[in-house]
């Protein structure tokens, strides 16, 4: 697969064939995508917590609604970023590239994934850090599983959101 291929086949999925166990080394292969994605200053400003267990999953659906594909996920991801001493004041930027880096190395490996946003909704935040006993800022989630689903592309190049100049 390409790399173009791997961006127009990537999609969001919410639905997840139960029981899947992920294993370790997809994992590790997946978290390193992630930290090869570029971060301003070369600060890498982010860390992850990834929840197997899925005993803290029903606690992250109480605080995100828009989590609810973590009923069949079999791991989450929650990519958190560091601002201020030692962090970035473009830590957003770079978690969303290391998001997106993961979100395509987990497609080669026929696995699905779905990424919510956490920050910069506040109440979201506070809860993340609170069930996960975090400092950092909880930047988004990522569900991760085998496809229990196949959605059909959407999007397409529109012509209308560019301007030349």
């Amino acid at each position: 697969m390409t790399v173009g291929e791997a961006i127009r086949a990537r999609r969001s999925i919410r639905k997840y064939q139960a029981g899947h166990v992920i294993p370790q080394e997809q994992l590790d292969a997946i978290l390193e995508a992630g930290m090869l994605a570029p971060s301003a200053m070369n600060l890498r400003p982010y860390e992850f917590v990834v929840l197997r267990d899925r005993g803290k999953f029903p606690g992250i659906i109480r605080i995100h609604p828009y989590a609810r594909m973590l009923e069949t996920a079999s791991v989450c991801i929650v990519v958190c970023g560091f601002s201020g001493d030692g962090g970035s004041q473009w830590f957003q930027q770079d978690c969303g590239a290391v998001t997106e880096n993961m979100l395509l190395q987990a497609l080669e490996f026929g696995l699905g994934t779905c990424w919510c946003g956490v920050y910069p909704v506040m109440d979201r935040v506070e809860g993340f850090k609170k069930l996960l006993g975090i400092d950092s800022t909880p930047f988004g989630l990522i569900a991760l599983g085998l496809p229990d689903e196949s959605p059909a592309m959407r999007g397409r190049y529109e012509a209308a959101k560019v301007r030349y100049v």
